[in-house]
């Protein structure tokens, strides 16, 4: 039967608190039963907290009352006790636990809950399927790795607020029911009572918002802000998220990066007790697709991209020469030690490029006797064969894989992926090796060849560079932003860019997104409205607060740093959302489900 904690039931400190400075005090804990073990006329209990695990000992001196109560407990039922610190004897002291050279001597012991056998164990480490985990996500969060995931992410976001503090921003928290917007992701909606046939949209970021306040003279905001968006998931990716978000007053992209650039030197100095060096290097959109394939680039390693095309343009082997008339390009990475590889591997990484578009992989293995085998060798001369060696820098031991295609971006992103692919496969990738820089001047426009428009590549209120706006009207796709990502180890970290606040500006870039005049009054009246009444200029940045998480802590699935995640149908295991609702509900909202047959 549970017993209930009185007035004297005053936890000392966390189990894992306890040091041997702390023998021969009287002291009271509370926590879980990790495990029990009953050696006859002597039984230890593992107590766990947040903190770690200190054991409990009950011997031929405890009560007999509390002797029986330890005997009955089981895994994961709650317990209050209360004792002595005492030294373990020599030979039982567990170097493995902070806690292994004491104990606590147990006089007295409530069981304040008990508790069914879980479905998997309360370990660090655990090789239980996520959605058995997912579905009994209060259990997970006990396992220690992901208490300490948990508490990581709460100190990056103290970090976080005393940094931006210390730099002058203020915290404002914008609306969570916003006006639903024609741009980026679906749109999560939410319908009104009182305004029926209307909807709220759940913020995709606050964008917004943030530039109303520069406008309302705030001069620096920060938030960590939840935001939504509707939209396919992945390793890195959920329905709702956590950023980051800043905003400036009166500043160029340079201010935004260096005190970004400070944010993260403090970030891992306090988090990892690492020191980086700033300035952090920098490339261009255009040199990032060149040299890497991505416009967020893993430094971390080479295998880096090389443009074959003139040297192959006048190539007679078909799959060659149709890309580059095409007007494509014939690109490939020298995998260094690669000739290890096997055909079947090679095969496989054939295949991978397949799921980028691409139609298929040539390659070329030079093997550490100087020997050559190729899949495409046997269709070029030996001068071209010769010239692609040279040009690639190739040594014995290297393999040398190409893609073709009619389209730059899908042989950019084959091999962009691929090289990444491989470089997991080879080991070359180091845990505690941080790779960061800068990526700007971003295309501002990118075309869908589906819908036949532009659409903005980062959002539509991002400034263009002042020497391109002369092409706004006459060739939209050479324009450039005035935009900049931070990649930490190949991963999109955060961005941001100079804000448009020159109302002309605005309403163009509007009109060349498609939108008629009533359109972009319609939805964004509002803002240039605002801009009537004087705009500062002002520019900002948002970090995926969420991999920044998983980043710092090498974790590859963000739902690990989150405490409720959702699962890739969007949905969550264990309370079971998204669920139907009852029609008393929907008549109110004037909502009728229609299901399709």
């Amino acid at each position: 039967m549970s017993e209930l904690l009185d007035k004297s039931d005053k936890r000392t400190k966390y189990c894992g608190e306890f040091t041997a400075n702390d023998i021969g005090k009287k002291v009271c804990v509370m926590g879980w039963c990790q495990k029990q073990r009953d050696l006859g006329s002597l039984i230890f209990i593992d107590l766990r907290d947040r903190s770690g695990i200190i054991q409990l000992a009950f011997d031929e001196n405890t009560p007999k009352e509390v002797y029986d109560k330890a005997f009955r407990t089981r895994s994961e039922y709650v317990i209050c006790a209360k004792g002595t610190v005492r030294a373990r004897g020599e030979a039982a002291v567990n170097k493995n636990m902070p806690t292994g050279e004491i104990e606590i001597a147990v006089e007295e012991y409530k069981i304040l809950s008990s508790s069914l056998t879980p479905p998997f164990a309360i370990t660090e480490n655990s090789d239980v399927k996520p959605e058995l985990r997912l579905k009994h996500r209060y259990l997970d969060l006990r396992r220690p790795d992901m208490q300490k995931r948990i508490m990581a992410r709460s100190r990056l976001a103290k970090i976080t607020r005393d940094y931006f503090e210390e730099n002058g921003f203020i915290e404002i928290e914008t609306p969570n029911l916003v006006k639903p917007t024609p741009e980026g992701a679906r749109d999560y909606l939410v319908p009104s009572r009182v305004h029926p046939g209307s909807f709220y949209a759940l913020p995709q970021s606050p964008q917004l918002y943030k530039q109303l306040l520069m406008l309302s003279g705030f001069d620096r905001y920060i938030q960590i802000a939840r935001c939504y968006r509707d939209e396919d998931l992945r390793a890195d990716r959920q329905p709702e998220f956590t950023q980051i978000d800043e905003e400036m007053s009166f500043v160029t992209q340079e201010d935004v990066i260096a005190i970004n650039e400070g944010f993260l030197k403090r970030v891992f100095k306090e988090f990892l007790g690492k020191d980086i060096q700033t300035p952090l290097p920098r490339l261009t959109y255009a040199e990032a697709m060149e040299r890497f394939g991505s416009d967020k680039p893993d430094l971390r390693f080479g295998y880096e991209l090389v443009n074959l095309t003139e040297t192959l343009r006048s190539t007679g082997f078909k799959v060659f020469a149709d890309a580059i008339q095409s007007g494509g390009s014939v690109r490939a990475i020298k995998i260094d030690g690669g000739a290890k590889f096997s055909r079947k591997e090679i095969d496989s990484f054939a295949e991978f490029v397949k799921t980028y578009k691409a139609k298929g992989l040539a390659w070329y293995k030079f093997a550490e006797d100087s020997t050559f085998s190729s899949s495409y060798a046997k269709f070029l001369d030996e001068s071209e064969n010769k010239a692609v060696l040279e040009k690639m820098n190739a040594v014995p031991g290297d393999l040398i894989l190409i893609v073709a295609d009619s389209k730059d971006q899908i042989v950019f992103d084959a091999l962009g992926a691929l090289r990444r692919e491989i470089a997991f496969k080879t080991g070359v990738i180091k845990s505690g090796d941080y790779k960061m820089l800068w990526v700007t001047e971003f295309p501002l426009l990118e075309y869908d060849e589906e819908d036949k428009r532009f659409y903005a590549k980062h959002h539509p209120f991002t400034m263009p560079m002042e020497e391109d706006l002369q092409y706004l009207d006459t060739a939209p796709e050479k324009v450039r932003a005035i935009a900049y990502d931070i990649v930490i180890n190949g991963t999109e970290a955060g961005g941001g860019s100079v804000r448009i606040h020159v109302p002309e500006i605005q309403q163009k870039m509007f009109s060349v997104l498609g939108m008629q005049k009533e359109e972009y009054e319609e939805k964004f009246g509002f803002l240039l409205d605002a801009y009537k009444y004087g705009a500062p200029p002002h520019a900002g940045l948002a970090f995926g607060f969420d991999r920044l998480v998983s980043l710092l802590l090498e974790i590859d699935d963000i739902r690990d740093v989150i405490a409720f995640p959702k699962v890739q149908n969007a949905s969550e295991l264990m309370t079971g959302a998204p669920a139907p609702t009852d029609s008393k509900a929907l008549s109110e909202l004037g909502i009728a489900v229609v299901r399709e047959e």
